[in-house]
């Protein structure tokens, strides 16, 4: 009884919380209706017994993605009244995708409906005792295990083209000499001196 009340109760946020997503006219308030999105989704998981995924929800997607959003929407000056001046002219775009959509969710409800998939005679056997990081990385380094090399040489061409991307020379800068930095003595760099009263000091 208590697993099911607590199922409604983070399904139920979880909705909510999207719906709050899409509505929010303000668009940090929209990202932080995501971030409450995503921590009640990290519950439903925990219900399942996929405590890595929640885990990865809340560090990943709530302490990187998310935050980023937050930063982005925060720094950037967007003109939010000039992009809602161009609502009716997506109108007909935006409609025909949403009942798109709709027709999906429908489809998806009669086929639940109809009768579940039976999943258990397709997956591959599950040791009980085994806990579920220690069986995913079991699986993710032994059979997925180029893959997962080439999931990470991609994120490091990816590091490596935005750090060149973005280190690049300016012109009329004047760059920084560490060695007369180091050379610089205190008397070089004050001077005491004692003005008269009502006078200045010359540079």
């Amino acid at each position: 009884m208590i697993q099911a009340f607590i199922f409604y109760l983070f399904a139920s946020l979880v909705i909510a919380s999207g719906l709050m997503t899409i509505l929010a006219r303000n668009p940090v308030h929209s990202v932080l209706w995501l971030i409450l999105a995503f921590f009640n989704a990290a519950g439903l998981m925990l219900l399942l017994g996929a405590e890595f995924i929640a885990l990865l929800l809340i560090i990943v997607y709530v302490g990187a993605v998310a935050v980023l959003f937050l930063f982005v929407v925060m720094m950037l000056d967007v003109d939010f009244a000039a992009m809602r001046a161009g609502f009716a002219r997506y109108l007909p775009f935006g409609t025909l995708l949403a009942l798109v959509l709709l027709a999906e969710i429908v489809f998806a409800v009669l086929a639940w409906r109809v009768g579940g998939i039976e999943t258990a005679a397709r997956a591959a056997p599950v040791n009980v005792a085994v806990p579920n990081i220690e069986a995913l990385g079991t699986v993710l380094y032994t059979r997925y295990l180029f893959i997962f090399e080439a999931a990470g040489l991609v994120l490091l061409v990816a590091m490596i083209g935005a750090i060149v991307l973005t280190h690049r020379t300016r012109s009329g800068l004047r760059p920084q000499k560490v060695s007369d930095q180091i050379r610089r003595r205190p008397e070089d760099a004050t001077r005491n001196v004692n003005p008269g009263v009502g006078q200045g000091v010359e540079l």
